[in-house]
């Protein structure tokens, strides 16, 4: 009941888990400026993580590392254009875009409301606006996501941290 765990795994088409890819676990009450992904439940390997640039600096953002600590991506929230539905900036070898829920009507219910059950949708587009990936919430007994991720230049790493750091940050 205290933890938040998080497991990343390949679906099939009915979007049901085949293959646990990753897994983190996370406090309910700790700092959420790090999560560390292991490649199984004994948390014998790590795999990929993130973590804040700085804790008090909200605006400074979440480097995305491999499992031996090199960047593999960057994400930051966008406070200002926050205000109406949430969006968030990511960066990755070889492309860079903006992710943002898909409602401004279910933003803005989600900030003025405590219904819990609202799904949470976000697109991140390149500058072409061309979609990196999808970030969908599934209605179920607990919380699960479907990641979609179209542009092959997205690592899946990236996208699966993405998620989770959604999930974390929003306080879902």
């Amino acid at each position: 009941m205290m933890v938040n765990r998080y497991e990343i795994s390949e679906a099939d088409q009915a979007f049901n888990p085949v293959r646990l890819m990753a897994l983190a676990e996370q406090k309910r009450m700790a700092f959420k400026e790090q999560v560390t992904f292991f490649s199984d439940a004994g948390k014998s390997r790590p795999v990929f993580g993130f973590k804040a640039r700085a804790v008090m600096d909200l605006g400074s953002g979440y480097d995305i590392t491999d499992e031996a600590g090199h960047q593999i991506g960057f994400f930051r929230k966008d406070f200002g254009a926050s205000l109406l539905r949430s969006t968030f900036h990511i960066e990755g070898p070889g492309f860079s875009g903006t992710g943002q829920e898909r409602s401004q009507l279910v933003g803005l219910l989600r900030r003025f409301t405590d219904l819990s059950f609202l799904p949470v949708h976000f697109d991140f587009v390149d500058a072409h606006g061309q979609p990196l990936f999808s970030v969908e919430r599934k209605m179920s007994i607990g919380d699960r996501y479907n990641v979609t991720v179209p542009d092959r230049r997205v690592d899946f790493r990236v996208a699966a941290a993405v998620a989770v750091a959604l999930d974390a940050l929003m306080a879902r």
